[in-house]
């Protein structure tokens, strides 16, 4: 399934190369730090245990694998992996401390790695910005070993019209708000259109059994402003 706005030539590469050294503080600020209590719902909804290899896809500066390893063993070893080298560099530069992640360069749509090699993938708010998201979930399938687990974090539909309503004119101040902390409004345009366009809950859980996932189903967090996905390989 093709995406259309992100199937335009390098608008994705240039809103990241844009934020990534302010990516972070942004997240924090618009989010109110919500996006904090998300990630560590889907490292619940996760239940890791010693032993276990994570892949975590468009990983962004690391947050889903510091938490993973915090839950877990700072010693156990994960892959974390971004399209973006500036995400990467902030990443290694923010979790230095932490010397066993393997970080890694590639797209979701064609990940460097054999078949059957992790025993789960996440993909926080990066499913979004993928140009083809049966490639993305297919490459999933592929690299997770029988009995992995999938696990999604992005932005979904809301549920309740009175929240909706709420939340649609705040994303209108988003580019306005990146215009004033960033300097760059382009990059927050896109990031309100991605959101816009986005499929919705079911849908997504469609494409997942599609790629052979198999007890696929969701939750919603803040009234479906974001929802996690779960899908199991067998």
């Amino acid at each position: 399934m093709q995406q259309y706005l992100q199937n335009k030539k390098g608008l994705v590469k240039g809103v990241f190369d844009q934020v990534y050294s302010k990516y972070d503080f942004m997240n924090d600020f618009m989010s109110l730090g919500v996006h904090r209590f998300w990630k560590k719902s889907l490292i619940n909804m996760m239940s890791p245990s010693l032993g276990k290899n994570l892949i975590d896809v468009a990983c962004g500066t690391g947050d889903i694998g510091k938490l993973y390893l915090d839950s877990t063993d700072k010693n156990s070893k994960i892959t974390c992996v971004d399209p973006n080298k500036g995400m990467v560099s902030q990443g290694k530069q923010k979790l230095s401390n932490y010397k066993n992640i393997n970080w890694v360069i590639s797209t979701a749509e064609k990940l460097p790695f054999e078949d059957n090699k992790f025993d789960f993938y996440t993909i926080s708010f990066g499913l979004r910005n993928t140009k083809n998201l049966n490639k993305a979930l297919s490459e999933a399938y592929r690299v997770l070993k029988p009995g992995g687990r999938y696990l999604c974090l992005e932005f979904s539909k809301i549920q309740n019209s009175n929240l909706d309503f709420i939340y649609k004119n705040y994303s209108k101040l988003i580019p306005i708000i990146g215009q004033f902390v960033v300097g760059e409004k382009e990059p927050y345009e896109y990031l309100v259109k991605s959101i816009e366009q986005f499929i919705n809950q079911e849908e997504l859980i469609e494409l997942m059994k599609n790629n052979n996932f198999q007890k696929c189903y969701y939750r919603n967090f803040s009234g479906g402003i974001v929802s996690i996905h779960s899908g199991w390989k067998y």
